[in-house]
């Protein structure tokens, strides 16, 4: 049987099931969850904050998001793979992150199909309508018995949930919004985001979509990334409680250099496709469409003298001092993406140009730079592919079942192209290694 079989085998009894709902829940920790009036509302920095805040008052406080969407991973201590959001909420509370804090984890490979990965290990490459159909319906002991055992262990759980409770298409096998708070027993608290507009209309309209009993879950407000006078919000404030009977817990103001992970690349469609005025370094980073942890490259764009950018275009790439060619979670498609947008030629033509342009490939842009890329398992995307690489490097890669996820630490020697003035011997750097059995052979 394969192991994907048996990590959800595992949880197909009624024997199961039967004991969870006998167990005691007031030994347990406490539960709080956090919802948003859509995506990128700030769920995730909000829960940072919460964790950190409740452990300095003194609480074991863990962070729990039962599913999550996205390409930025985290790599915790066993060597499984979590979302990176989840990696950074637990280090807000000082404690090692486990896959209890994030169970299920959807990496998108293409506009309908995702790789879905379960306690840090691949499970499947689904369809939406298959993860639907097939998986969400044997996934609730899955999230809850994690869940379960974080409550075991900690005084506090501050759980994340995901896009919006009032997706009517997605309630009826929610397992990460309403339906999760129900099963949790949990008050919480809805999030919106005033930067974007509308609200108060976001708030008492996702209100209105709830049925009632999820409506009296909902205990307070937060209004997020708020710009401004607040005396001029606060007509709007009282408006709010007088309409819904729930308190405005509190208006966050925007914080735009917070410097914490962003969890998802929707984010990047407000970064900069054109360099910053008066950088000495303009670093230019190709945004193909399944770009996998761009966060690597925040702390590049926290330096003062250097310029990150993500074009998506030939036409934006100009003639930069870097080009770093990123992660992919699905290289083979991302490859053809850079050939159709022109990007492969503009590439050459500006390493051509000029013997100072760096080009850097990381993981999967890495492979691009070789010669030939193989996927004959159909392993990254459920298909297989096959293709030429740009041929910077002698290199051929063939994607092999089973994933790698490993934390490591690498060393960077004397006189490194991009390490100019150093005085040590050798640069130690920490960091992991994630990628789907995939060998490198010089050709």
């Amino acid at each position: 049987m394969k192991e994907e079989d048996l990590l959800m085998k595992q949880y197909d009894t009624t024997e199961i099931e039967a004991k969870r709902n006998s167990t005691d829940s007031r030994n347990k920790g406490a539960v709080l969850m956090l919802q948003g009036t859509a995506s990128d509302v700030g769920k995730s920095v909000i829960v940072t904050a919460l964790c950190r805040i409740f452990v300095q008052d003194g609480i074991r406080t863990a962070p729990y998001k039962s599913q999550n969407m996205a390409l930025n991973s985290y790599v915790t201590a066993d060597g499984r793979e979590i979302g990176r959001a989840q990696g950074v909420q637990a280090e807000a509370c000082g404690i090692e992150a486990t896959t209890d804090m994030n169970p299920v984890l959807i990496k998108p490979t293409g506009d309908m199909h995702s790789q879905i990965v379960v306690h840090g290990k691949p499970y499947q490459h689904l369809s939406a309508m298959k993860y639907r159909e097939d998986f969400l319906p044997v996934a609730k002991p899955v999230v809850m018995d994690a869940l379960n055992r974080l409550r075991d262990e900690y005084q506090l759980v501050v759980m994340e949930g995901a896009g919006s409770p009032a997706e009517i298409n997605l309630k009826q096998r929610d397992i990460v919004n309403m339906n999760l708070a129900g099963w949790a027993e949990a008050p919480v608290i809805l999030v919106g985001d005033i930067d974007r507009g509308g609200v108060f209309a976001f708030l008492v309209g996702t209100l209105e979509l709830l049925e009632p009993e999820e409506r009296t879950r909902v205990k307070g407000f937060i209004i997020n990334k708020f710009r401004g006078d607040l005396e001029l919000l606060r007509p709007g404030l009282d408006w709010l409680e007088q309409r819904t009977g729930i308190p405005v817990l509190g208006v966050l103001p925007f914080l735009p250099d917070l410097e914490i992970e962003a969890e998802d690349s929707v984010i990047l469609d407000s970064y900069a496709s054109t360099p910053k005025q008066g950088r000495d370094i303009d670093i230019a980073v190709i945004r193909y469409p399944r770009i996998s942890n761009f966060t690597d490259f925040d702390m590049l764009a926290v330096e003062p003298d250097v310029s990150v950018r993500y074009v998506q275009r030939a036409s934006e790439l100009g003639e930069p001092d870097v080009i770093i060619l990123p992660g992919s979670k699905d290289t083979i498609s991302d490859l053809a993406f850079l050939r159709e947008q022109g990007l492969d030629r503009a590439i050459e033509q500006n390493m051509k140009r000029s013997v100072h342009t760096q080009l850097v490939g990381i993981c999967g842009g890495y492979q691009m730079l070789g010669d030939t890329l193989l996927d004959p398992e159909a392993v990254e995307s459920g298909k297989v592919k096959q293709s030429s690489g740009l041929g910077w490097l002698p290199l051929t890669t063939t994607f092999l079942p089973g994933k790698t996820t490993v934390r490591t630490v690498g060393h960077v020697l004397p006189n490194a192209p991009l390490i100019l003035h150093s005085t040590e011997p050798v640069i130690s750097i920490g960091g992991y290694e994630i990628h789907s059995g995939r060998r490198c052979i010089q050709a």
